[in-house]
C-alpha cells in the first residue's frame, strides 16, 4: 500500500521530564507496557499507515533510543531506499551554551532530509502519546479540505493533562484559535501532537522561523500564525494515553490492566511492533500469588504480585509483596520486601526487607541501576 507521505517523530520534548526515568534516556525511549518503548506506538502507527520513510529527530540522551531502533528491521524499515533515519541533534554556535534549543532548532538541522525526499505530505508527531491508529484518513481528509495543516485531537479535555494544546473550532472543524496550557479552556479538544501538512510547506515554515529567531513549533508556528494558515482539526475517538509526567506515566500504565484498554491498543489488525528479544517463559513458584497483573517473559515470581506491570527478567523473591507497581527489566527484589505504588527502573536491586510505599498520585521512583 503506497501512501504519498513521509513521517517525522520528535523523540524528546524539553518541557516534559519524567524525573529518574528520563535522566538516562530520551522520552521516546522510556520503557512502557512490559516490553515496549513509548516510541513503538507512534512508529507502528506510521508503518501500519503504509509510511515507509520515517525520520526520528533526537535532541539528547539518544543512545538508548538508537540501541532500541537499530536499523528499523523490527518495523520493516530496513531498506536500501527510504526506511528509518535517526537524525542526531543539530547544534549551532547560536544555540550552543545559551540554553535555548527548541524543536525548530532541531528541524533546521534536517532541512536537507526534507528536501531530498520526493513525497508530497509529511506527518509530524511527538512520541509522548500512546494510541493505535493509522493516518490514512487524516491525510485523505487533509488533501480534500485544502487545509495548510491538519491537527489530530481527542476530547480528553485538559484537567488531567499537562503541556496541552487546546483547540477552538467551528462546526466544520476549522480551527479558530489555539491555546497552550490555558487556565480556563475554551473546549475539551486537546491536541494529540500529530500534524499533517505538505512537505514543502514545512520547509517554508521552518525557514521563516529560523530567520525570525523562533524556537518552538507549537508556539511560534501554530499559535502565532493560526490566523494566517488554514488549520483543520481531525478527531480521534479511540483510547489514547498521554505521557506528560511521572503521574501520567504511572496512571497510563495502570490503565493497561483494564482489558478493554489493552484490546484497543494491541488489536490484531494493527500490530504494535518492537525490538524482539528471545526470553525463556516466566517461572512461577507453587506458592506465589498473582492477580490482575501483566508479567513479561523471563521472570521468576516467588512472592505476591497484584495490580502491577512486570517487565522482562524480573526476580520477585519469597515473602515479597508487590502492589500497584511498575517493575522494569532485570530488577531483582530480595526476600521480605514490600512495595506499593512504586516505579523501579531497569537493572535495580532491592536488598532484603526494604519497604517502599508511595501514593497513586505520587509514586516512589527508583532510578536505573540503583542499589537500595
Amino acid at each position: 500500500m503506497f501512501i504519498d507521505a513521509m513521517g517525522l517523530i520528535l523523540a524528546d520534548n524539553a518541557s516534559i521530564r519524567l524525573g529518574e526515568l528520563t535522566k538516562p534516556r530520551a522520552l521516546a525511549a522510556v520503557p512502557f507496557a512490559g516490553r515496549y518503548r513509548i516510541i513503538d506506538f507512534m512508529l507502528s502507527n506510521m508503518v501500519n499507515s503504509g509510511i515507509i520513510s520515517v525520520g526520528v529527530l533526537t535532541s539528547n540522551k539518544y543512545k538508548s533510543l538508537m540501541d532500541h531502533l537499530g536499523n528499523g528491521a523490527a518495523w520493516d524499515l530496513s531498506r536500501k531506499t527510504k526506511g528509518l533515519f535517526i537524525l542526531p541533534p543539530f547544534i549551532t554556535s547560536e544555540t550552543y551554551g545559551c540554553g535555548i534549543y527548541g524543536d525548530i532548532d532541531g528541524l533546521s538541522g534536517i532541512l536537507d532530509f526534507f528536501k531530498m525526499n520526493t513525497l508530497k505530505y509529511i506527518v509530524v508527531a511527538e512520541s509522548n502519546v500512546v494510541f493505535n491508529t493509522t493516518f490514512n484518513q487524516i491525510i485523505s481528509e487533509h488533501e480534500e479540505s485544502g487545509a495548510d495543516i491538519s491537527v489530530m485531537y481527542n476530547r480528553d479535555g485538559y484537567s488531567n493533562n499537562e503541556q496541552s494544546l487546546i483547540l477552538e473550532t467551528d462546526r466544520k472543524n476549522w480551527i479558530k484559535n489555539i491555546f497552550k496550557n490555558p487556565n480556563k479552556p475554551v473546549s475539551n479538544k486537546a491536541s494529540l501532537n500529530v500534524f499533517v501538512m505538505r512537505r514543502d510547506l514545512l520547509i517554508d515554515l521552518i525557514s521563516e522561523a529560523i530567520s525570525r529567531g523562533e524556537h518552538e513549533f507549537a508556539l511560534d508556528v501554530l499559535i502565532r500564525k493560526h490566523d494566517k494558515l488554514k488549520l483543520r482539526a481531525f478527531e480521534f475517538k479511540g483510547v489514547s494515553l498521554r505521557i506528560n509526567s511521572i503521574q501520567n506515566y504511572f496512571s497510563s500504565t495502570m490503565k493497561l490492566l483494564q482489558e478493554d484498554v489493552r484490546e484497543e491498543l494491541f488489536n490484531a489488525e494493527q500490530r504494535i511492533f518492537t525490538k524482539v528479544k528471545d526470553e525463556a517463559p516466566s517461572l512461577y513458584s507453587s506458592d506465589c500469588v498473582v492477580s490482575n497483573s501483566l508479567i513479561s517473559d523471563g521472570c521468576r515470581i516467588l512472592g505476591q504480585v497484584s495490580d502491577s506491570m512486570i517487565f522482562r527478567g524480573v526476580t520477585i523473591s519469597k515473602r515479597v509483596i508487590v502492589k500497584n507497581c511498575i517493575i522494569m527489566q532485570n530488577v531483582h527484589i530480595s526476600e521480605g520486601c514490600e512495595l506499593e505504588n512504586v516505579i523501579i527502573d531497569k537493572n535495580a536491586m532491592l536488598r532484603p526487607g526494604i519497604k517502599l510505599v508511595g501514593q497513586m498520585e505520587y509514586p516512589v521512583v527508583i532510578g536505573k541501576g540503583a542499589n537500595v
